[in-house]
């Protein structure tokens, strides 16, 4: 991932010798609009190709309309939520966009993620349902989040409302959710939406890439772009002993020590002052990769020595052993 440097350096040219493979790659991981729109800030996108120059604005135009469309939907259930008097924090999207990344074009989303209060949920269900989503599937015992959806037209996927009433799986971490409300600040003109303060974004962008296990760039683009524009109000230190108390320390550390491993110029940003050995590979996560030992050794480090204590280490591999559901001659892992 040499490439993403020279969105964020001005002294370092988007060399490459192989564009097409380049925007292959870029698109594979449908993270053109930050590549666009960066490269752009920088005035390095006249330095690339033509035929990458037009496929990059072909596809970022594509994905303003579908963002601006998204905006107009979530201003559309805020505005419900806030009639009924129902707090809620929109995460990531659009909002996240325009916010750290400078323009709603910025950063591609394709759903609509809510926090609410847990003893919401059932009222929060009603007014999503009334909005015409359906449920997409059946919450699973143990989750943090449900998902509804209502097709639209010509579009080839439906719109998604994901409703969180916490980060992580409560049987895994110590994490007290009231903390992000409680230093949340009103959105706008509402009364009753809300948007997490800077530091409690960082913190949930972090724990957002360690789910994804950061399976594609559009992670570390997330967590780059936040500490080149907060990263001064984010003190690593304070970060990871409230991540002990968390009991999320590890994953933290993990998901900042693998960024830092793949970005070192990142050292000279904002210095992290720990590391972390890991088996993550990049190429592991790109179609045709044929897996390896480190693959599988990674995947294992992941799922069950991400976790601060040994309880925590064995309810993920028994949530993990549940997840198996028999079909006919095969298993499936949700």
């Amino acid at each position: 991932m040499n490439w993403m440097e020279a969105l964020y350096e001005p002294e370092i040219p988007l060399d490459s010798s192989d564009y097409k493979s380049l925007l292959k790659e870029i698109m594979e991981f449908g993270v053109v609009p930050q590549v666009y729109y960066l490269l752009k800030q920088q005035g390095k996108l006249e330095q690339t190709p033509v035929f990458f120059q037009e496929r990059l604005k072909e596809q970022y135009e594509e994905s303003l309309f579908l963002s601006l469309f998204i905006r107009s939907q979530l201003t559309k259930v805020l505005d419900c939520f806030e009639e009924r008097e129902l707090p809620a924090i929109p995460l990531k999207g659009v909002h996240f966009a325009e916010k750290y990344f400078g323009h709603i074009g910025a950063r591609g989303t394709s759903d609509i993620d809510l926090l609410i209060h847990p003893e919401d949920l059932n009222k929060a269900i009603s007014l999503v349902t009334s909005l015409g989503f359906t449920v997409e599937e059946e919450p699973i015992e143990g989750h943090f989040h449900c998902s509804f959806s209502r097709h639209i037209p010509n579009a080839r996927i439906p719109l998604t409302v994901e409703l969180h009433w916490n980060l992580l799986k409560n049987d895994t971490c110590k994490l007290p959710i009231e903390e992000f409300w409680q230093n949340a600040k009103r959105l706008g003109n509402y009364q009753h939406i809300f948007e997490l303060n800077d530091y409690h974004t960082f913190y949930m962008i972090c724990l957002h890439g360690w789910r994804h296990n950061l399976d594609s760039p559009k992670h570390f683009l997330d967590i780059i772009q936040l500490i080149y524009r907060i990263g001064e109000q984010v003190d690593y230190i304070t970060l990871f002993n409230q991540a002990r108390q968390h009991r999320t320390q590890k994953r933290m550390i993990r998901t900042l020590a693998i960024v830092y491993q793949q970005h070192p110029y990142l050292q000279k940003v904002k210095p992290l002052p720990v590391r972390r050995p890991n088996f993550w590979d990049y190429k592991a996560f790109k179609n045709g990769h044929k897996k390896q030992l480190k693959n599988y050794l990674d995947f294992i480090d992941y799922s069950f020595f991400s976790y601060d204590s040994i309880s925590h280490s064995k309810n993920e591999f028994f949530n993990w052993m549940k997840s198996f559901r028999p079909t006919q001659t095969t298993f499936h892992n949700f």
